[in-house]
């Protein structure tokens, strides 16, 4: 059974943007899988929160979020598939030069 409420760390990937693990802080991130954290790398504290089920979050539901952590002992918060093509964009736009840009500004 999922508490109504639960004092959580959020922890970012080292390897990958945009890329979170939710955790209930007493555990911490010792007990992740191993094939886990070689995708996810070294966790990077972010913060720590008080989680209730009908908390807002911007990219997550917090009953998910707390529901995941009572059955796997996490929560993996994935990029968008979205951001990574618009990161990708932006990359490539970077790359090329500014002299001769179509897309420039006069």
């Amino acid at each position: 059974m999922t508490p109504d409420r639960r004092l959580i760390s959020i922890f970012r990937s080292s390897k990958k943007e945009e890329m979170y693990v939710y955790v209930d802080k007493k555990q911490g991130v010792g007990a992740l899988p191993e094939a886990l954290l070689q995708l996810f790398g070294k966790p990077q504290h972010v913060f720590d929160l008080l989680l209730t089920k009908d908390k807002p979050l911007a990219r997550a539901d917090a009953a998910e979020v707390m529901s995941a952590i009572d059955e796997k002992g996490f929560y993996l918060q994935m990029p968008s598939v979205q951001d990574d093509y618009m990161m990708d964009v932006v990359r490539a736009r970077e790359q090329r030069p500014a002299v001769g840009r179509k897309d420039q500004d006069d």
